[in-house]
């Protein structure tokens, strides 16, 4: 490919890069994709439930729900949530929560590379 087509490849995939996206399924009701995954990062980064929600655009209430069927799933709670009161309220990844994302943002990982190649195949051949 001479330079010029180089170029235009990289523009493309710098202004909209091709993204990966994988959702496990978990059994055949609860799924744990890349929303769930940003809903307990938003949790570990904020140390609370509404606002990790408010981030992502979600209510507390829909937030509360899929943290739910996820801490009904595993062995393990991912979340804890503290009430409020006189020290305030918030939420916390328990280790395994932390696990839990840590090995789904390595299938992320995992998967982007092992799919490079292909990704750059579907950008060569976009239309511009």
């Amino acid at each position: 490919m001479h330079d010029a087509g180089v170029e235009h490849i990289l523009a493309i995939m710098s202004a909209s890069p091709p993204r990966l996206t994988i959702r496990i399924g978990l059994k055949a009701d609860v799924a744990f994709g890349p929303g769930k995954a940003d809903l307990l990062q938003g949790i570990e980064e904020t140390g609370s439930i509404a606002a990790a929600g408010r981030r992502m655009g979600m209510s507390y209430k829909r937030a509360w729900y899929l943290i739910d069927t996820l801490n009904g799933y595993f062995r393990e709670p991912l979340v804890v949530s503290v009430k409020g009161g006189k020290a305030g309220g918030g939420a916390h990844l328990t280790e395994a929560g932390k696990a839990v994302l840590a090995a789904y943002r390595q299938a992320e990982r995992d998967a982007s590379a092992a799919t490079a190649a292909a990704l750059a195949t579907l950008v060569q051949l976009a239309d511009p």
